[in-house]
């Protein structure tokens, strides 16, 4: 029976913050697993609350098969929207793993750094396969200033990325300047006006909205690379006309996604033009003359991959091991 570990957010963060090539690697070299038949799954579950139709915990169980690091678990994750006014973080999570061979957990971890991350890697890999020019954007359109937001340009930037300018958009002119903030080394403006996406070749949109509110079509006329990373801000229309990927389509056409909505109005998934695998393996091309739209769902393959790396590779003086942590098993007691 192995010890049970618990690795918090400083160790965690550690790893993520120092192995940036490595990250989207491995996250790129997981959807293909995934493609290949050698991951479990399911479907998301969301635990929703009648009264409070803008808060959520979702859990998402998944399973690693490859020969290579076998290893199961279960990422966590809370959104509560109103921990904003609270000084807290939108996002709070954990992530479990499970030993492969007995399921006996063997590790939890803080997850929402490993989710934000994830969430980073997932549109990075999206900008690099879909952008008009890989590795550098003219101007950068961000709706919604939280952490994953941040954490996305952050890894742009780590992994050779330059960015001109960077338009901020938040219903919090506040928050948008204090985002921006962040950013001084980049020539940026902070904005409440969802107008302002209209003069940016990539958007990324991490927001919060649970109903699409881009409904205007001329406001990506101009046939940005878009990063739709909150999945429901986009109106069905634009939808259609674009080009669209997703991570898998099968987990992203569901719980009133934007592009469930687009399924619900056209009556079919023929929008749909791949997965971001087709896109890491050439299979499809991006086609310059429309909207390139990357709405991934999230997979839980993601987030018991990396905690499974960071679990491996975080020294024992940096982790809490609890030896008692099981019971005596029965057999032996």
């Amino acid at each position: 029976m192995k010890t049970f570990k618990v690795i918090g957010a400083n160790a965690v963060s550690q790893w993520l913050n120092n192995h940036g090539e490595k990250l989207l690697d491995s996250v790129a070299d997981c959807y293909c697993q995934f493609a290949q038949g050698q991951t479990v799954c399911p479907d998301s579950y969301f635990l929703r609350y009648p009264d409070q139709p803008q808060n959520r915990i979702i859990a998402l169980p998944a399973s690693i098969e490859s020969d290579t690091a076998p290893v199961s678990g279960i990422k966590w994750i809370a959104s509560f929207p109103g921990n904003l006014q609270k000084g807290l973080d939108r996002a709070s999570a954990v992530v479990l793993l499970n030993d492969r061979e007995t399921g006996y957990p063997i590790a939890c971890l803080e997850g929402s750094q490993i989710s934000s991350f994830r969430t980073a890697a997932s549109a990075v890999l999206g900008a690099k396969y879909l952008h008009t020019t890989p590795g550098k954007i003219e101007h950068l359109a961000v709706v919604g200033s939280g952490l994953i937001a941040h954490t996305i340009v952050t890894l742009l930037e780590q992994t050779g990325w330059t960015i001109d300018a960077m338009t901020v958009i938040d219903l919090d002119k506040q928050r948008a300047a204090e985002f921006c903030g962040k950013f001084t080394h980049i020539t940026t403006t902070s904005s409440d006006d969802i107008a302002d996406i209209a003069r940016a070749d990539m958007i990324l949109f991490a927001t919060s909205a649970i109903t699409p509110y881009v409904k205007d079509k001329a406001l990506v006329a101009h046939k940005p690379t878009i990063i739709h990373m909150s999945l429901r801000d986009i109106a069905a229309d634009i939808i259609l006309e674009g080009q669209n990927f997703a991570d898998d389509v099968d987990h992203a056409i569901k719980a009133n996604t934007s592009l469930q909505l687009a399924e619900q109005q056209a009556g079919n998934r023929a929008f749909m033009a791949g997965n971001i695998v087709d896109l890491i393996k050439n299979q499809v091309k991006p086609d310059f003359n429309k909207a390139r739209i990357y709405s991934p769902f999230g997979m839980g393959i993601l987030d018991v991959m990396l905690g499974y790396q960071i679990y491996l590779d975080t020294p024992n003086e940096a982790l809490c091991e609890m030896d008692d942590f099981f019971p005596t098993p029965y057999t032996q007691a």
